[in-house]
């Protein structure tokens, strides 16, 4: 009997989507980060804990740049959508605010205090906050892009995907271009592994919540990142995600990063020479070629 499409136990899928069960170790990476990010915060401009929802999760953290009218980044955090907060990633804003780029980092609640459909609001509420209130911080709110990781990729798609004019009667859709970094944009999985007791995923909310059941166009540019050493589904999920969105007209990119895992690729953040670190960069600040 299968499970999701050819695998055929929980042991399959948790390889296949856990990378501590294909045996990555990611705590090279997840315990030097909230390191980095605490100087971070000490080191730049930061404006932190500023309130976008009414719940204490639903907070901001605003590195401006020193450049008035500064193209502003959401970074949105990973973590299956039940670990982590901003503050453990407050390091990706360092050379990107040395570019003259406004990075700002979202904290949402976690599953299971709350479900996927409350993750995904949150994070498109983070949005509309930044189109009204970029301009306090002399940024630009007509310039917005976003990244995440990981659960932060579907998230991203999520922000991206929503019905601005019919639910926040915003004319356009306030995202410029978005960065899917080792996304997931299929939940059709999950129900399946270790992480549904967190999740607690019923099929109404997979349909609603997933990236590739929820294409249309006209929507912004999307590149799609993944590490080489990630999983096949990994790959799979963005190779998915890519097809849908260009079947609908829309333009996309999906990047392979070399030697890099489902953690190394965030390294990406702190080179300046790096793909995805140009590729962000690059859109941010309207450059081609």
């Amino acid at each position: 009997m299968r499970l999701y499409r050819d695998f055929e136990t929980v042991d399959d899928l948790n390889w296949q989507y856990l990378p501590s069960k294909s045996g990555v170790d990611g705590s090279p990476y997840y315990d030097s980060w909230p390191l980095e990010s605490e100087a971070a915060r000490r080191d730049l401009d930061c404006r932190e804990d500023v309130p976008f929802g009414p719940t204490m999760d639903e907070y901001l953290d605003i590195f401006p740049a020193k450049q008035e009218g500064a193209p502003v980044h959401l970074f949105i955090h990973g973590g299956y959508w039940r670990v982590f907060s901003a503050k453990d990633f407050s390091f990706v804003a360092r050379e990107l605010v040395a570019q003259g780029i406004t990075v700002v980092l979202n904290n949402y609640s976690l599953c299971p205090k709350v479900t996927m459909d409350e993750v995904v609001r949150q994070n498109r509420a983070a949005v509309k906050w930044l189109v009204d209130h970029a301009a306090d911080f002399d940024a630009d709110p007509t310039n917005i892009t976003v990244s995440g990781h990981s659960a932060g990729g579907h998230l991203t798609a999520m922000t991206t995907l929503a019905d601005w004019k019919g639910e926040y009667g915003l004319e356009g859709n306030p995202v410029r271009a978005a960065f899917g970094i080792s996304g997931l944009y299929d939940l059709g999985p999950f129900p399946y592994t270790d992480l549904q007791s967190h999740l607690q995923l019923t099929r109404e909310q997979i349909e609603r919540n997933s990236p590739v059941y929820q294409v249309r166009s006209p929507l912004p540019p999307v590149w799609l990142v993944v590490g080489a050493d990630e999983t096949p589904e990994f790959h799979r999920q963005s190779d998915a995600f890519a097809e849908a969105l260009d079947g609908a007209g829309n333009p996309v990119e999906r990047v392979t990063v070399e030697a890099t895992n489902h953690f190394s690729v965030m390294q990406g953040f702190k080179d300046t020479n790096s793909k995805l670190f140009k590729l962000i960069r690059d859109a941010c600040l309207g450059w081609t070629g």
